[in-house]
C-alpha cells in the first residue's frame, strides 16, 4: 500500500543551529536532500521536516515569512508511542535549547506536551491510548 509522505518546510534563522537542535532530539539529516541552504530532517519514514534558510524559503513564496516567535501559523503535532516517550522528546527539545509551550494536557486516555523549537515553531507531542481510539 502506498504510504503518503509529508514534507514540512520551515524557515530557520541559523541552519547549522537548527540541524544541531533536531539531531539532539534523535532525528537524522538526509544529506542527499540537504545543502548549505536546506536540511532534510528525517522524523519517520513518512515525515520529513525541510529546514530552509529564510532566503531559500522566500524563493518558494511571495508572501511575507512569519516570525514564529511572535505569530503562529501552524501547530505541528507528532504522535508518541507512550506517555514516557512524550516526556522524553519534549525534555530533549528543552535541553537542546527549545522552550516549553503551553500546559501539559492529561486526559487519562490522552497525554500531550508541546515545545517551541529554536526558531519558535510549536511542536506538540501526543500519546493516545489505542483502546480509547478503538472504542
Amino acid at each position: 500500500m502506498y504510504q503518503q509522505m509529508i514534507f514540512v518546510n520551515l524557515p530557520v534563522n541559523d541552519l547549522e543551529a537548527s540541524k544541531k537542535f533536531f539531531t539532539e532530539l534523535g532525528y537524522s539529516i538526509n544529506k542527499q536532500f540537504s545543502d548549505e541552504t536546506a536540511a532534510s530532517v528525517v522524523i519517520s519514514d513518512t515525515i520529513v521536516a525541510m529546514l530552509l534558510t529564510k532566503e531559500k524559503y522566500a524563493s518558494f513564496t511571495k508572501k511575507e515569512i512569519a516570525d514564529a516567535t511572535k505569530t503562529s501559523e501552524v501547530l505541528l503535532a507528532l504522535s508518541a508511542e507512550t506517555r514516557e516517550k512524550v516526556d522524553e522528546l519534549v525534555d530533549k527539545a528543552i535541553a537542546a535549547g527549545g522552550s516549553p509551550s503551553g500546559e501539559t494536557q492529561d486526559y487519562g486516555f490522552m497525554y500531550g506536551r508541546a515545545f517551541d523549537d529554536i526558531d519558535g515553531h510549536t511542536w506538540e507531542v501526543i500519546w493516545m491510548d489505542p483502546s480509547a481510539v478503538e472504542g
